[in-house]
């Protein structure tokens, strides 16, 4: 299960939020477990709680995303860069045929969008 952290789920994981905090957990001790944090989500989700991005980033199921070139390019066409970045990483690879799903704490941000969501609000 390959699962992108959209801004809000980062910020509800450092909230005690007991949906996502079972997401890191099971990426760190079951295998097929993957969760991701694109850079531009965690800069966002560390401006609205800060620490979040070194607490999320310090985490050993967490892959942090960087911006390389294919996804600036994709996030130079959006307004809003962490969803943007989001939505790029979860668009299906080589690794990933399938794509990822897209967990957030404000599934009604990705109403339209063309991802898959995993709902985190309690």
């Amino acid at each position: 299960m390959h699962i992108v952290l959209d801004d809000t789920a980062m910020a509800a994981a450092g909230q005690g939020n007991v949906l996502a905090s079972r997401l890191i957990h099971r990426a760190h001790a079951q295998a097929g477990w993957y969760l991701y944090a694109p850079a531009c989500a965690l800069v966002e989700a560390d401006r609205a709680r800060p620490g979040t991005a070194e607490h999320l980033a310090a985490l050993p199921g967490i892959t942090v995303l960087d911006l390389d070139l294919p996804a600036a390019l994709a996030v130079a066409r959006h307004d809003t860069w962490a969803a943007a970045h989001c939505q790029y990483a979860a668009q299906p690879t080589p690794d990933r045929p399938d794509g990822a799903v897209i967990a957030t704490a404000a599934p009604d941000r990705w109403t339209g969008e063309p991802v898959r969501v995993l709902d985190l609000t309690p």
